[in-house]
């Protein structure tokens, strides 16, 4: 994806002419063209401004995007503390009267089989809240309507599966790989149309994650899919 204009690069600097402000305009930057089968512009769609029109801070998208990504690290480094090990539900003899040091539990670290006294285990931080988290989406999806690389798939555009439409929709649509492609579950013309392209990736409306649409050129989102994934940034 290119890289996010922040707020005080959409504002019209004195030295812009009329016509790079009607380039600009917010009008101009909030449609999105709906594509039928043949990947041509059947009609343009007015998009949700408080979604697509949002300001784009690059530190919050950075940071909603380290998150993500920690999260779905495996985290496999992992030991266990005597917390973890099993055994040791008693003590292991009574406190006096039979020479022995005092023990409370088998699973001390100290004891053949116990737990390691500083056990290490993956920690991966970062952490968003829910509102930083949907202004950072709101944010990635006003990049792409910015960049004109965001369009909208018209739900009757296939009427079945077939690879090689869909193919052939992307090359006519122009826009360059990784593409992400958001449909419905029950989409199953749009979603198997798309799944084996090289550099497509589908996704349903609830899987769309923030550091995919920064890893995407381009974003392309069904009709029906459009109104959850905007029902998603609403704060």
């Amino acid at each position: 994806m290119p890289a996010p204009k922040s707020g005080a690069e959409r504002k019209r600097s004195p030295e812009q002419s009329s016509d790079d402000l009607q380039t600009a305009s917010p009008s101009r930057r909030l449609r999105a063209p709906v594509l039928d089968g043949t990947g041509k512009k059947a009609k343009d769609l007015t998009l949700d401004e408080s979604v697509f029109g949002a300001e784009v801070k690059p530190h919050l998208v950075h940071e909603a995007v380290r998150a993500e990504l920690s999260a779905n690290r495996a985290g496999t480094r992992a030991v266990k503390s005597r917390g973890l090990v099993t055994g040791g539900r008693s003590k292991p003899w009574r406190q006096k009267g039979t020479g022995r040091a005092r023990a409370g539990s088998t699973r001390a670290p100290h004891w053949t089989g116990g737990g390691a006294a500083f056990a290490v285990r993956t920690s991966f931080g970062g952490k968003v809240n829910r509102k930083e988290r949907k202004a950072a989406f709101r944010a990635a999806l006003s990049a792409h309507a910015d960049e004109g690389t965001f369009g909208v798939l018209a739900d009757d555009a296939f009427d079945g599966p077939s690879t090689k439409e869909a193919a052939a929709l992307v090359e006519t649509w122009g826009k360059q790989r990784p593409l992400i492609v958001v449909a419905r579950e029950d989409q199953e013309q749009i979603v198997k149309s798309f799944r084996n392209l090289d550099g497509v990736q589908v996704v349903t409306p609830p899987e769309v994650e923030i550091s995919a649409l920064v890893w995407a050129r381009s974003l392309l989102v069904s009709e029906a899919a459009l109104e959850l994934v905007q029902g998603r940034a609403q704060s």
